[in-house]
């Protein structure tokens, strides 16, 4: 019998806001909901952008005037809409309007007679080049001639042909939550994002590792282009060209792995299991199928699933625009024939598009057993049943899309249809888009869906994209999937793609319903959700997800009707604990956690014997007693 893996915490950060509690999600839906639904959310940014905080029960903004709630909505609400989601790259990332670059030139001397210039002498190249004659002016100072063309660069400044992304809301910043120490923004993130998924639990996390054996535990966690800023291999890499020093911390946090690396060391104090998959865009679905996989067999009780991206940077930017991939302003300005941009509708799937935005996100999940939630009481928003990830076969280029993705999504399909039927397949699912807003996307990807719609007997199946509203994010994109999908399955609101005016003509939508406005199936009217991505080189993935009220009957065939009420009892405390740390949140307190050399374990008092051994700190002990796996060949 397999375990059902169980998402039972979920947070993070993006264009929209805070993830935990479905807050950007709401931040996407904002004109289909309530006002009284919108309003939590809206006050979450205006304290998370640091435009009002949150002291003795009212609001002050930063010249000290009060407001109530109602009057920071009034006041702030145009700022906050506008200051979220897509939009121009702003000057806390770097001036694209400006960006440094260095310019080669040549000096030669007009006379002939060489170029005369002054040096201190601890300025000195070593070793001099050939073409350098040196005579003293003092003991510091020397005079230098140059016969012949020199070659020089120097600071100079360009417009970036990109000009838009996916950001953080302004005035959020990761590192005001902790002690940052010259973290890379990516890994500030990764403490940030994780720490909101854990505080989302409404469950101590000592009461989790105590319920659990140490080895029980995984964190599956990575990155797509590692961290390329200042405080990671960017600056390693750059700092021979500047004339500068590689820092100590350079090098080892500019790895892959340092999202999960970090969530390990410094907030949940793991000894568990450790797992950093990377494949490109897809990367969250293949730590997500790694862990429901451990999770179904048995190898693993919790997983903590994420990726955090931070790629907001001129070479970065610089790398993609060169391949054509990303939305340029130039090209923004042909598509729509006019000599301004909107950079909010910068991204565009399955409308006329002209590639996609680049964006920055962190996001993680909390998973359990069913056992396990039950027993702690965990409050289960959704399960993940599969996840099914393909190549292509022979590619002629290694970023085009290939077949992979038709088997990935086949197979998706049938998992749910095996687990929900038919009916609910034909009305109460719809998919997560890879959409990625690139002419080729809309084309290739919408045909998957028409022909497995066919196959499936499917009509009117809704499409929705993530990237319309956050842009894409690289290895946490299909992580946004699942929040959003979080959202739908609350409230029955599915994102419409508003940055679009009509789907283009090639998209293959005749069995597709692609809205440009909210559809409103009603709250617990969707059972399934297929999360779908498509990344460079064949990194094809797609995830079957099932709703909270699929689980909910699920566990009640699994569990006596008395198990269920108790367990309920016990889940009324968890929601109680995990309202109290979003109202906290919303107010602008994330009680991040972070324990940088706190509580480090004695190797000296690690026991051990031939059956199990025992780590300081923790509950349970971690068995040693193994059986022989190959004992018919043995």
């Amino acid at each position: 019998m397999s375990s059902l893996p169980v998402i039972v915490g979920f947070g993070g950060f993006n264009a929209a806001g805070r993830s935990s509690f479905h807050h950007a999600y709401k931040r996407m839906v904002i004109e289909s909901l309530p006002a009284s639904e919108c309003q939590e959310t809206m006050l979450g940014l205006a304290t998370m952008m640091k435009l009002v905080r949150f002291e003795a029960g009212s609001y002050t903004d930063t010249n000290g005037q009060s407001f109530n709630a109602a009057e920071v909505i009034e006041s702030f609400s145009e700022q906050i809409l506008s200051s979220t989601l897509i939009r121009k790259i702003e000057k806390s990332h770097f001036d694209v309007d400006a960006v440094h670059w260095q310019k080669n030139i040549t000096m030669r001397s007009p006379d002939k007679q060489g170029i005369c210039f002054e040096l201190n002498r601890k300025q000195l190249p070593d070793p001099l080049p050939p073409s350098w004659q040196l005579s003293d002016i003092d003991k510091e100072n020397v005079k230098i001639e140059i016969f012949g063309d020199v070659e020089f660069k120097t600071d100079s400044y360009r417009e970036c042909p990109v000009k838009v992304a996916g950001q953080l809301p302004s005035g959020f910043n990761p590192a005001d939550h902790y002690n940052a120490r010259f973290h890379p923004r990516a890994l500030q993130m990764a403490i940030m994002g994780a720490s909101d998924a854990i505080r989302s639990l409404g469950i101590e996390w000592k009461t989790v590792v105590d319920a659990v054996k140490p080895d029980e535990i995984g964190v599956y966690a990575s990155n797509a282009m590692s961290q390329l800023d200042e405080n990671g291999f960017g600056g390693m890499l750059q700092s021979r060209l500047k004339g500068g020093r590689v820092s100590t911390k350079q090098c080892p946090l500019g790895l892959n792995t340092m999202p999960a690396d970090f969530v390990n060391a410094y907030v949940l104090g793991s000894v568990g299991h450790t797992s950093a998959i990377v494949g490109a865009c897809a990367s969250f679905l293949y730590n997500l199928r790694a862990a429901i996989e451990d999770i179904s067999n048995g190898k693993r009780r919790v997983a903590v699933v994420g990726n955090a991206e931070a790629p907001i940077l001129p070479e970065i930017i610089d790398g993609y625009a060169t391949m054509g991939a990303l939305a340029s302003e130039d090209n923004l300005k042909r598509l729509d024939k006019t000599d301004s941009v909107d950079h909010r509708r910068a991204s565009r799937p399955f409308g006329e598009n002209c590639g996609f935005t680049i964006a920055e996100s962190t996001q993680y999940v909390v998973l359990m057993d069913d056992a396990l939630a039950l027993e702690l009481g965990a409050d289960i928003h959704g399960a993940v049943s599969d996840v099914f990830i393909n190549a292509d076969g022979y590619k002629k280029s290694i970023s085009a899309p290939g077949p992979g993705n038709y088997i990935t999504m086949a197979k998706a399909v049938s998992a749910a249809r095996a687990i929900v039927g038919d009916e609910s397949l034909r009305k109460r699912s719809f998919i997560q888009a890879h959409g990625s807003s690139t002419p080729a996307n809309r084309i290739t990807e919408s045909r998957i869906f028409h022909e497995i719609a066919k196959v499936f007997d499917i009509q009117n199946w809704p499409v929705t994209a993530a990237k319309a509203y956050l842009g894409h994010p690289l290895s946490p994109a299909s992580a946004e999937q699942l929040m959003v999908s979080l959202g739908v399955f609350k409230y029955g609101l599915i994102p419409g793609i508003k940055t679009i005016d009509k789907v283009a003509d090639d998209v293959f939508d005749e069995r597709l319903n692609i809205s440009i406005t909210d559809i409103d199936k009603g709250a617990g009217n969707i059972d399934v959700a297929f999360l779908n991505s498509k990344g460079f080189g064949g990194n094809n993935a797609t995830a079957t997800m099932l709703s909270p009220q699929v689980v909910d009957t699920m566990l009640a065939k699994r569990y006596s009707e008395e198990e269920m009420v108790d367990y309920k009892s016990r889940r009324e405390q968890v929601r109680q604990n995990a309202k109290a740390y979003d109202t906290a949140a919303t107010q602008g307190n994330f009680d991040t956690i972070y324990h940088f050399g706190q509580d480090l374990i004695d190797e000296n008092d690690i026991q051990m014997t031939d059956k199990e051994m025992r780590i300081p700190g923790f509950a349970n002990p971690i068995d040693l007693s193994m059986t022989n796996r190959f004992k018919d060949m043995t």
